[in-house]
């Protein structure tokens, strides 16, 4: 019933499209360098997307085994220092996405994104809808932010 619901939320919210821009932050595959920019495309109704510069990374939702989601929060220091103390009592925000799974030659890869705080919560029920896999969560704001 669950899995019901969240394709038809994902049908409904066109969120099965696009997870957005990303960053790639780290991971196991040496073809893509750490810092740069791309999208994550869930369209595909058997293989996630990445799209990092010109790399295409494909791949199959059947391969993943961990999704993993976290915040990373960090006071704005030097905005304080330079331009108002007030800006030490708000946070910045992070949203990482880590994504576990086997590659062709069955071994185990990893990529840990940077992915946009606004599609958080569409992406993670894309992913868990397309692998059968439940969101696996670092910590309770996590949690909060990813469920809503």
């Amino acid at each position: 019933m669950r899995l019901i619901c969240t394709l038809l939320f994902l049908a409904m919210t066109g969120a099965a499209e696009t997870a957005g821009r990303v960053e790639y932050v780290g991971g196991t595959l040496e073809a893509l360098k750490s810092g740069s920019d791309g999208s994550l495309l869930t369209a595909d109704l058997q293989v996630l997307t990445v799209q990092i510069g010109k790399r295409e990374t494909a791949v199959p939702y059947s391969r993943i085994n961990l999704v993993e989601y976290g915040q990373n929060s960090s006071r704005r220091i030097v905005m304080a220092v330079v331009v108002s103390p007030l800006f030490l009592l708000s946070k910045s925000r992070r949203h990482y996405l880590t994504i576990g799974f086997r590659d062709a030659e069955d071994r185990q890869q990893a990529m840990v994104l940077r992915v946009d705080k606004k599609k958080v919560r569409a992406l993670l029920a894309s992913l868990e809808a397309r692998t059968g896999l439940r969101v696996m969560y670092q910590d309770d704001e996590a949690r909060k932010s990813g469920r809503g």
